[in-house]
């Protein structure tokens, strides 16, 4: 392990598929694609107005949206990056579910975990907030295999699916290290759902909050300072926070399959384009022939307070070229609707600056 990466792993210590055809939890319509990643043929770079288009756009979508935002973004194949408080550490909510994955794929790599296991959730394996497994867990459990799991993760942010895989793994150290062997900067990893989550409400992890309305029921009873006081903890150092210049370089690694095997690499992309999640945001505006690989994050609200609002991936032009992006929303007071407008436009800025500049015609000149 290198000084930089032993650093890191220091300071964290210091700090803190192809689905069956039977019924799951998470099943989707549409076919994993099984193909490898695009392997991109060196392109003509654009030079650097398509740069400055992309940045003068983002600037100005971070300028005038009110809420504290990362933006980071740049095409895999030419040596620039656009980035709007790229380096400011942000909560990344379920996003971190993306280390997650590649910690379980980088071991089933290894040959030591098999994506065939089957594993029994029983209802004190069940998690917190969104958990579509919970509905499937009856009195003896619920019998499913590592695939499924990775599978609800990655397309639904199952919660529960999420914590049973970092059990799996050996618990938040193993996703952890995982990070730091492969020299993902700006990049870490918190203690999972159950202890995350409650701690930012100003409450320690009860079975209880699995089922019904007992954790909102505890949180409500809590004075408004107390809540305040925990959250504002959580935002100034979030156990799971990131850039956005870190996620994004992360994720361009993934395609550019320096993370994970082939194999791996196809099926971690293919669930994440086939996820359910997020549908307003950078996906709402993704231009026709686009593609977008992606995975959402959301923070828990406090009155009109929003934390950790989230979408990163990875945009595939219908020419090929393929983007790395991160929109980190740490907080906010704007609504859930103009926070999606956000999102969407910050995609539309990728897809309309990607696009060849349009030459005029004779007919067009006055």
């Amino acid at each position: 392990m290198g000084r930089r990466a032993a650093s890191g792993l220091a300071g964290w210590l210091g700090g803190g598929l192809l689905l069956s055809s039977a019924l799951t939890p998470w099943e989707v319509s549409r076919p994993v694609d099984p193909s490898p990643p695009v392997r991109l043929a060196a392109l003509p770079l654009k030079g650097q107005s398509e740069r400055d288009r992309l940045q003068r756009r983002l600037a100005s979508l971070a300028r005038d949206f009110d809420g504290q935002v990362g933006l980071f973004v740049r095409p895999l194949d030419a040596p620039w990056s656009v980035s709007v408080n790229a380096d400011q550490v942000m909560p990344q909510q379920s996003v971190s579910k993306l280390w997650v994955a590649v910690a379980v794929l980088a071991a089933v790599d290894r040959g030591e975990l098999s994506l065939d296991e089957t594993v029994t959730i029983r209802r004190e394996d069940l998690s917190i907030f969104h958990q579509p497994i919970r509905a499937f867990v009856g009195d003896s459990g619920y019998r499913t295999t590592l695939r499924r799991l990775l599978a609800g993760a990655l397309q639904q942010s199952d919660n529960a699916a999420n914590d049973a895989l970092i059990r799996r793994l050996g618990g938040p150290f193993s996703v952890q290290v995982s990070l730091v062997g492969r020299n993902l900067e700006g990049v870490r990893f918190g203690p999972g759902e159950r202890t995350l989550q409650t701690a930012a409400a100003g409450l320690g992890w009860k079975p209880e909050y699995s089922f019904g309305r007992t954790f909102w029921q505890e949180r409500d009873a809590l004075s408004a300072d107390q809540r305040r006081t925990a959250l504002a903890a959580y935002l100034a150092d979030p156990p799971d926070g990131a850039t956005a210049r870190g996620v994004a370089e992360a994720l361009a690694r993934l395609q550019a399959g320096q993370l994970l095997s082939p194999d791996s690499t196809a099926l971690m992309l293919g669930l994440m384009e086939q996820s359910a999640t997020g549908q307003g945001r950078l996906r709402g505006g993704l231009a026709p022939g686009w593609r977008l690989a992606h995975k959402t994050g959301t923070g828990q609200v406090m009155g009109s307070l929003a934390t950790g609002y989230n979408d990163v991936g990875l945009f595939t032009a219908p020419d090929g070229r393929v983007y790395a992006a991160a929109v980190m929303i740490a907080r906010t007071r704007r609504p859930l609707a103009e926070r999606q407008a956000f999102m969407a436009a910050v995609a539309r800025a990728i897809c309309d600056t990607a696009a060849p500049p349009t030459v005029a015609g004779p007919s067009d000149q006055s």
